[in-house]
């Protein structure tokens, strides 16, 4: 599928302002779609929207890969629609002296969103015995090939205190029809509440999506590759992944071999794909996937696209990911299915690792935007694929992904040579000369020929360190960036983006 020439944002919704700790879909996600617009920006890039778990990444923690994460629920919104008492609403103090860099902290926000959250359900659950509402049991019916195995499993994981799917009751973890049938009936009101939660989820990210259509924005999900192995995917349809038949528990899990972000790999933990199996079904579990994400999103980026070609798998009971090893995987006919059923395909993959002609070629017959990231161009020589001049139209660039230190921690950590090297690139005799490296690499993003530039807040910001949002290379304490008001989304701010998207013709 052909991309016109634009560029957009990456920003994840929690990282935006709320008062409630986290960043939310109410008021300033639209005025961040606001400052979109006046910036001449054309894309707006979020991480997976799914529900989180340990840690929180959306990527390898995640109860659902259909569901929405019910943390990004606007409590302001459900007390405009009568559920709760806007004036009652106690907030969550920040206590960050820089409103460009917070944290949210989990462990307060999720009881204390969630004590709201059920008590809009219990009025929600009133308002039913008096009127139906016709919109909730719409969504329940239309939405039930995913939505029901997720409620009854959110609603089970609750009953169970939190402990995974495949310690539960055995008759319940091998979903032996008369114990769902029994859970189902005990469980009522709980499964009520979960489905109550991702309507009004859905309801408020349907909302912004249309005000970002409206304004020309296009909004770029992902679909990350693996689901958690205690998600309602895997418990649902445990035969489309690769486990251990009597205990349940993943067979081989997936991550990478050693690479740029980690010299022992990364062992990601989740249960591999029972590649066969999805063959023989026609794909249909990704199938509905990919319908699922295109309902919400314009465009999708698919997370280690690599994986799609062969994947790297590590057998249980490994603690880091080098003694794995590369099992092919069916790719062409996955991609050719989806695309008889989907038609064009608006997918971006990232292809970043260890890519070999073969990945290459495989996104290349669909073709998929590849991705550029400056922040690896600067070691080696000419030849470097992240350096400018080696782009090709169709491909996306960015400074730096979720996955890398902002462009000024980047320069800070950076060596001597690595900042020569960019100062040379970018035409100053010393690097010293070099006032706004934030501003210089998003100038060289914006006008390279990649047909999309992707920058970070972070970047636009001017922030260090402490603006990351991942580091691939420890588990603890990432996903956790916020800014805590739209105010920084100054005019000043916009005009010099617009300036920029201007110039270079985006």
């Amino acid at each position: 599928m052909a991309f016109e020439r634009a560029s957009g944002v990456l920003l994840h919704p929690t990282s935006l302002p709320g008062r409630f700790g986290i960043g939310d879909l109410g008021e300033p996600a639209y005025k961040f779609v606001d400052f979109l617009v006046a910036s001449g920006q054309k894309l707006w890039q979020v991480l997976p929207l799914g529900p989180t778990g340990y840690e929180h990444s959306p990527y390898t923690m995640n109860y659902s890969a259909f569901a929405g994460n019910p943390l990004l629920i606007s409590l302001e919104e459900l007390a405009e629609k009568g559920l709760l008492d806007g004036s009652g609403l106690t907030p969550l103090e920040s206590s960050s002296s820089d409103p460009a860099i917070d944290r949210v902290n989990f462990d307060e926000v999720s009881p204390h969103k969630t004590k709201y959250l059920k008590e809009a359900y219990d009025r929600f659950k009133k308002s039913l015995k008096e009127n139906p509402n016709e919109g909730f049991e719409e969504f329940c019916q239309q939405q039930a090939y995913w939505l029901d195995d997720y409620a009854l499993f959110m609603a089970l994981l609750d009953a169970n205190n939190d402990k995974p799917w495949n310690q539960w009751e055995p008759a319940l973890a091998r979903r032996e029809p008369g114990a769902l049938k029994i859970a189902a009936g005990l469980l009522r009101d709980s499964i009520q509440y979960q489905k109550f939660l991702q309507y009004q989820f859905f309801d408020q990210w349907s909302k912004l999506r249309a005000y970002a259509n409206e304004k020309n924005i296009q909004i770029i999900g992902d679909v990350s590759i693996y689901v958690c192995h205690n998600s309602a995917e895997v418990w649902g349809n445990p035969e489309n992944f690769a486990l251990d038949p009597e205990t349940l528990e993943p067979a081989w899990m997936a991550g990478v071999p050693p690479d740029y972000f980690s010299a022992t790999g990364q062992l990601w933990g989740n249960p591999v794909y029972n590649w066969e199996h999805l063959q023989s079904t026609g794909f249909s579990w990704w199938i509905e996937r990919f319908k699922a994400t295109l309902l919400y999103v314009d465009l999708v980026r698919v997370d280690h696209f690599r994986g799609f070609e062969a994947f790297w798998r590590v057998p249980a009971g490994e603690t880091i990911a080098i003694n794995g090893e590369w099992v092919k995987a069916p790719g062409v006919e996955f991609f050719e299915t989806l695309g008889k059923t989907l038609g064009s395909l608006p997918i971006l993959a990232e292809d970043l690792g260890i890519i070999t002609p073969e990945v290459e070629d495989l996104r290349d017959r669909f073709g998929f935007p590849g991705m550029r990231i400056l922040l690896f161009a600067f070691g080696g020589d000419s030849q470097n694929a992240y350096l400018p001049h080696n782009y090709i139209p169709n491909s996306l660039v960015y400074a730096g992904t979720h996955d890398n230190d902002t462009t000024l921690g980047w320069w800070q950590r950076a060596t001597e040579e690595e900042k020569q090297h960019v100062a040379e690139y970018l035409g100053y005799d010393n690097h010293a000369d070099i006032k706004e490296i934030h501003w210089e690499l998003m100038r060289v993003a914006s006008a390279s020929v990649a047909n999309q530039a992707i920058l970070s807040l972070q970047d636009l910001f001017g922030l260090d360190n402490r603006g990351r949002m991942n580091d691939p290379s420890i588990i603890p304490g990432n996903w956790r960036w916020r800014y805590t008001s739209s105010d920084l989304l100054t005019e000043e701010l916009s005009d010099r983006l617009l300036k920029l998207t201007k110039l270079y013709s985006r």
